[in-house]
């Protein structure tokens, strides 16, 4: 390590420059985030005890530069081209047709044709100029010909290089920024408890961040990079397009692992239906494959036509957002009291799926986007993401006809309880604990997948115990009758006996399982799992201190107050008691964190194994002192792998990872059997 302040900056530096490629290209950290922290932490004291030290692509500089008063024009040297369309595989041969007879006219027959396919992200097309390796500008595409500088905010995108090596004098690169689904959805879930307006899909949030003239607010948004392209090179060649593509993913820039070379039509037809299978399981939105001749000779004799290449097509896949009409709001009450509203629609087929309900997220939002009952709205549909009312159809402009949305009722839907607004939260609350609206909720969460599992009852089956009284709280489930149920409509012995064995299943359920299950505000499963490793028994976590909880991972001073306050709560302390008393584990087997003969090794589950359920594995993977991760790197100790196993498998193969299947992991959880 160097002891002058300038040589130790630029060593900081580069090593940051390489663990950031390490994390956003290669998906393959070498550190833990607190050693990567403890490096930039030292950049920052360095620069700031030595401020002539800062320069304009120290990563400290990501955040934090001044507000610009408006975007100056770009005119980009070479135009950043529109795509024509196909929707079928009609279509795309019509394309191929069209090239063939085009070269034709060249004097080319019966050219060689090698695609590259690439998952259209639904994000916004920018531009990146470097300049002797150390980026200069960013802008966006605008109308192809003359784009908006947005540098400013760029520079905020950790996963954009601000430096590369080995870079010719002049780089330009293009690619599509975007916001992945679950960062979307926690945005919008952040933004709505806060009080603001929520942004209408994936594409709009990155488009509208890029476009802040504040570039502190576009750092507070989770934004991401894929490349797919290079612009105007000076002083490197390539001879195909997926080549230039490898450059740049050896130089630190992110490239979509999904990129495919292939090279027959059929071949282009099946990964495009393929990818339209299986958008709905990205963690990001894309609305199409975009399908390029990778020949760099051929796509320059191809030319353009209008503003098309005529190299390069997008196969288009249904929308995610529709127009429907908002027939009604309806409210539901949620397991702790909160009145939710929810939009009844007109039924419209979104991404494939017909959609009737929708949320709204909270009243707030309903004002904010000044909805009315009988006018038509915007809906969309992302992934696996809930469907979502995101605002008025544009041409809905005048509202003045229709009444506003009334404000949540004053008296409980569900119990008639006149409703209350603490001062301070986002909802309006049912206060009565013994709601059936809010039992139910907690009922149904209680025997969902995650917390108890408890299969064949579900959200109908639970409605129908708490109608016949069999069921008032989540113990009653644990005295059902055989009997009582038979004389339920519907329930024949077959079924009686299946539910009668879940519900005795579940009583092996683990303690981080169960505190997820009975229903505590702020604990999800993440949270249960921590807190049963931190306090290993229910007495322990009750009988804590604030600061006690606070330590455990991920749990916050408020947090740990509210976890606290509730578990303490009389109706709380009596639920854990029954429940206790029919045998719910509350108490955590094994050894504490760090110790067992599997501390020390981390595990990545994928796939579906033939007995284990993918918790069953972790909590016995957890039981044994082993960790369990969702992502794959070269830290990893063992990937389990099941059926349908998807990419993680991949990248355990390409990394060298030892493969374990459902015997071996048992055998490792069990050495002596």
């Amino acid at each position: 390590m160097s002891a002058d302040p300038s040589a130790r900056a630029e060593e900081l530096r580069r090593h940051i420059a390489y663990h950031n490629q390490r994390y956003y290209v290669f998906d393959d950290p070498e550190i833990a985030d607190d050693e990567y922290d403890a490096l930039l932490d030292e950049l920052r004291a360095i620069e700031a005890a030595h401020p002539e030290l800062v320069t304009p692509d120290s990563p400290t500089q990501r955040v934090g530069a001044a507000p610009v008063s408006s975007l100056e024009k770009v005119t980009h040297e070479l135009p950043m081209l529109s795509l024509a369309n196909a929707r079928s595989a009609d279509e795309l041969r019509a394309w191929v047709d069209r090239m063939r007879n085009h070269l034709a006219r060249e004097g080319i027959e019966d050219p060689e044709f090698t695609y590259v396919c690439e998952p259209k992200v639904d994000g916004l097309a920018i531009s990146l100029r470097y300049e002797d390796g150390v980026f200069v500008r960013g802008a966006t595409r605008g109308n192809g010909e003359i784009g908006e500088d947005v540098t400013h905010n760029l520079r905020t995108i950790p996963s954009i290089p601000l430096r590369i090596a080995d870079a010719p004098p002049v780089l330009e690169v293009r690619g599509e920024v975007y916001m992945s689904l679950p960062d979307f959805q926690a945005l919008n879930e952040r933004r709505a408890e806060q009080g603001l307006s929520t942004f209408m899909n994936p594409r709009n949030s990155a488009a509208g961040t890029i476009r802040q003239l504040d570039p502190k607010l576009a750092a507070e948004r989770p934004l991401s990079l894929w490349a797919y392209a290079l612009g105007v090179v000076d002083g490197l060649r390539f001879a195909r397009h997926s080549e230039g593509l490898d450059w740049l993913r050896e130089h630190g820039f992110p490239v979509n692992r999904d990129i495919v070379k292939l090279d027959s039509e059929e071949a282009v037809v099946a990964q495009c239906l393929d990818w339209q299978e299986r958008r709905g399981s990205l963690d990001f939105e894309i609305d199409g494959v975009v399908v390029k001749v990778d020949d760099l000779e051929l796509q320059r004799r191809l030319g353009v036509v209008g503003r098309d290449p005529r190299w390069a097509i997008a196969w288009k896949f249904p929308p995610t957002t529709k127009v429907t009409t908002l027939k009604s709001v309806e409210w539901n009450v949620g397991k702790f009291g909160d009145l939710r509203p929810f939009a009844v629609l007109e039924p419209v087929q979104v991404g494939g799926v017909t959609v009737k309900l929708a949320t709204l997220h909270n009243e707030e939002d309903i004002a904010r986007k000044d909805l009315r009952v009988g006018e038509e709205v915007i809906v969309l549909r992302a992934g696996d993401v809930i469907p979502q009312v995101v605002s008025p159809a544009p041409h809905v402009a005048e509202q003045a006809n229709r009444p506003p949305i009334p404000r949540p009722p004053d008296l409980c839907p569900r119990c008639g309880t006149p409703t209350v607004k603490p001062e301070g939260h986002i909802f309006t609350m049912c206060p009565n604990r013994v709601c059936p609206g809010r039992s139910w909720q907690l009922l149904k969460h209680f025997v969902s997948r995650g917390a108890m599992d408890i299969d064949g009852l579900g959200e109908k089956q639970v409605a129908q115990l708490m109608e016949a009284g069999l069921v008032r709280t989540a113990a009653d489930f644990y005295r059902l009758d055989p009997e009582a149920l038979l004389e339920l409509e519907g329930w024949g012995e077959i079924s009686v006996e299946r539910i009668l064995k879940a519900i005795e299943t579940s009583k092996t359920r683990p303690f981080g399982r169960v505190l997820f299950a009975i229903g505590i505000e702020e604990v999800g499963e993440v949270t249960g799992r921590n807190l049963a490793q931190q306090f290993r028994t229910i007495d322990a976590l009750m009988n804590a201190t604030p600061e006690q909880v606070e330590a455990t991972p991920g749990v916050g001073e408020k947090m740990a107050h509210t976890i606290l306050e509730q578990l303490n709560d009389e109706h709380m302390v009596a639920l854990v008691e029954d429940l206790r008393s029919h045998g719910i584990q509350f108490e955590l087997e094994g050894p504490p964190p760090g110790e067992g003969h599997l501390a020390g090794q981390t595990f990545v589950l994928t796939g579906t194994l033939p007995d284990l359920t993918r918790e069953e594995a972790t909590e016995r993977i957890l039981a044994a002192g082993g960790r369990v991760t969702s992502s794959v790197s070269k830290k990893t100790s063992y990937v389990v792998a099941g059926a349908s196993p998807g990419s993680k498998l991949a990248k355990a193969e390409r990394l060298e990872v030892p493969v374990l299947d459902e015997p071996g992991l048992l055998e490792l959880l069990d050495p002596a059997s």
